[in-house]
């Protein structure tokens, strides 16, 4: 059976769609693939039609996942295979390199990558994959020793959110016994680093700044940061390696369910409605496959709809999906504990939350110019940005990275074919998100001025600093 065969006999459809394929075929002896596209994609000559994408096992890779199993990828002629990576810088280097033709990929990292931190790569944007989905977990020892800091409500239960001004005792204490304070994260410029830095510098703990030539984050830390892929991260916290993480789902969960350690924190209190993943192409590939680009970002957002529609009534459905091995592959009641409104903090704490995941509403899959500089600043506040940069420069960086033109065109065709409506996108937006101060320190959070909003941070570098070995210089 030639690959091409194999694709449309056991991987292209859904179930319904592969019965309905192959009754046709054994009726007729041959159906081909070249009328089976042209039925499915009338409205856009794809230039490349056999793709395959790559994932890290989290539950924001749904949309691809759902594009998937529901066959909308199919719908637009795409035939997609979908890979798990072993982590975030395997993920985007095969993304470069164009053996993986794009990836559901960290927010932070299109826009890393078109800068120069780390790898040097453009790579661009047309879809955003979600809001919210992270959460900050640590040890039972810790947490221990953070109780007697955090103030109870009538129910005797914690008071949410919780400042990491709690975790002072617990970082003192390991002080004085000569250990430091190690908390783990999945990548340098992912959104869990930037939302724990965030929350740590909120509640007076300094996570360290990045250098030009000290690119392990720790200089002048009091919480030392470090990479762990996510589905080690229960694993490293039980084992003692690390004091806490702040890692996507079903991570945190999973920590619950094994009895290792307490949530205490997710990351929509730290910011509500903070983007997430993105999913990333490289400019290249934009430019020589815009059909194809403009079809799967169809699919996206198609499947985003779906995840969302009816008031989540999808999720357990989605849940089911998730956890098959080639997916997330973790535990359907691991899984359904975040995906379905709901979030546990310490064992049997379940709390409401029901836009812990969004992947649609608020307009969640349009790439903002504002999200793309709120990464931007984190870079420059600890460091990894090592000089100041004007406000032009971030607007200009968001544009070559973050594509909401290619989205609206995506939009503006599935309304013309009738499978979106009209009022679900933002037509008119500038690319720029309102004022917000819905945040964990109730500082504002304005776009289209990124210096204003560096310098108003009480923790990092502003202005004109710099870090020169283990100091900060400047103005």
């Amino acid at each position: 059976m030639s690959k091409r065969q194999h694709l449309v006999s056991t991987t292209a459809f859904p179930a319904i769609d592969r019965r309905r394929f192959l009754l046709g075929a054994g009726a007729l002896g041959f159906v081909s693939l070249a009328g089976l596209r042209k039925a499915r994609a009338a409205s856009l000559k794809v230039e490349k039609d056999e793709l395959k994408f790559g994932f890290i096992k989290l539950t924001d890779m749904a949309p691809l996942a759902i594009a998937k199993e529901l066959g909308y990828f199919e719908d637009e002629g795409l035939f997609v295979t979908l890979e798990a990576q072993a982590n975030w810088k395997v993920l985007l280097d095969r993304v470069i390199t164009g053996e993986l033709d794009g990836a559901h990929m960290l927010a932070g990292q299109p826009l890393a990558a078109t800068i120069g931190f780390g790898t040097k790569a453009h790579i661009v944007t047309p879809f955003s994959m979600d809001l919210n989905g992270n959460a900050i977990t640590v040890s039972n020892a810790i947490w221990e020793m953070m109780k007697p800091a955090i103030p109870k409500g009538t129910d005797g239960k914690p008071v949410h959110p919780i400042s990491a001004e709690a975790l002072k005792p617990a970082i003192e204490k390991l002080r004085t016994e000569g250990k430091p304070f190690k908390m783990g994260m999945v990548f340098p410029v992912s959104t869990h680093n930037y939302e724990l830095r965030y929350w740590l510098a909120a509640g007076g703990v300094h996570p360290g700044f990045y250098s030009p030539t000290d690119v392990s984050g720790t200089v002048q830390a009091q919480a030392l940061l470090s990479v762990t892929p996510p589905p080690q991260m229960p694993a490293t916290l039980e084992a003692g390696t690390i004091h806490g993480y702040c890692v996507g789902e079903p991570w945190n969960q999973a920590a619950v369910f094994k009895g290792i350690g307490v949530p205490v924190i997710t990351d929509y209190q730290i910011w509500k409605d903070n983007p997430e993943k993105v999913f990333g192409i490289t400019a290249e590939f934009a430019e020589k496959n815009p059909n194809t680009v403009l079809a799967l970002t169809k699919a996206l957002i198609r499947a985003a709809m779906w995840l969302d529609e009816n008031n989540n009534a999808n999720r357990m459905k989605a849940v089911e999906i998730l956890s098959k091995p080639e997916y997330v592959g973790a535990d359907k009641a691991v899984i359904a504990n975040s995906m379905t409104g709901t979030f546990e903090f310490e064992k049997g704490d379940k709390r409401p939350i029901p836009d812990f995941n969004v992947f649609f509403r608020y307009f969640a899959t349009y790439p903002y110019y504002s999200d793309a500089v709120w990464y931007l600043t984190q870079m420059r506040r600890w460091g990894q940005i090592a000089e100041f940069k004007d406000d032009s420069w971030y607007a200009e960086t968001a544009k070559k990275v973050y594509r909401p033109d290619l989205y609206l065109k995506a939009a503006k065709l599935l309304v013309e074919d009738g499978k979106a409506k009209e009022a679900e996108f933002p037509w008119k937006s500038d690319g720029y998100r309102e004022i917000t101060s819905d945040n964990i320190d109730k500082i504002a959070y304005d776009g289209k001025k990124p210096n204003a909003y560096i310098d108003s941070l009480k923790i990092g570098l502003k202005g004109q600093q710099k870090v020169e070995g283990a100091s900060v210089v400047g103005g």
